[in-house]
């Protein structure tokens, strides 16, 4: 017997904006049921939300960074950042990251962790695949990833568990 979540992509979403994306975005290929269909940079991609992620990860915005197949290619937990997340960060800050392939490259795997984690199990210290640790806090509607507040978590792809994010998770400082 299939369980609700796999019967119904909505049934385990946490966080207080899911009802205004349902709203935006209320069916096709973004909304959540048809992200549910796709693997996750396919979804991501049909996002109305999620442009400039989407742009950050293909390639569109640094030709030497293009995660599309990683991410449709593992089971991931993905933090993603909305729109209005990217456009907080002040235009010379986030034009210099975007030039360095590098520092691109790490800024968004540490938005990833490996494996798909349900919010009912979200809470706590999690490795991202940049390397370094991330923590969630709280749960429901009061979901934290440092200092991020999740709009919508718990969005199911094909191969991964979304959490739509209101800021730019920077890795910390390598030591």
């Amino acid at each position: 017997m299939a369980s609700d979540s796999a019967m119904d992509p909505a049934a385990n979403l946490v966080g207080s904006g899911c009802a205004a994306y349902a709203e935006a975005v209320p069916s096709g290929e973004g909304s959540v049921a048809g992200m549910a269909k796709d693997p996750v940079a396919v979804a991501a991609s049909n996002n109305p939300l999620l442009t400039t992620l989407t742009a950050a990860v293909s390639g569109e915005l640094n030709k030497d960074v293009d995660l599309v197949d990683t991410l449709n290619g593992g089971e991931f937990t993905v933090f993603a950042p909305v729109d209005d997340a990217f456009a907080a960060i002040p235009k010379a800050d986030l034009d210099a990251v975007v030039k360095d392939a590098d520092t691109l490259s790490s800024v968004l795997t540490y938005h990833v962790v490996p494996g798909q984690i349900a919010p009912d199990e979200i809470d706590g210290t999690h490795t991202t695949v940049e390397g370094q640790d991330l923590k969630v806090a709280g749960s429901g509607d009061d979901l934290t990833v440092n200092d991020a507040k999740v709009i919508c978590g718990g969005v199911q792809t094909a191969n991964a568990t979304v959490y739509l994010i209101d800021s730019v998770l920077m890795p910390p400082a390598k030591k």
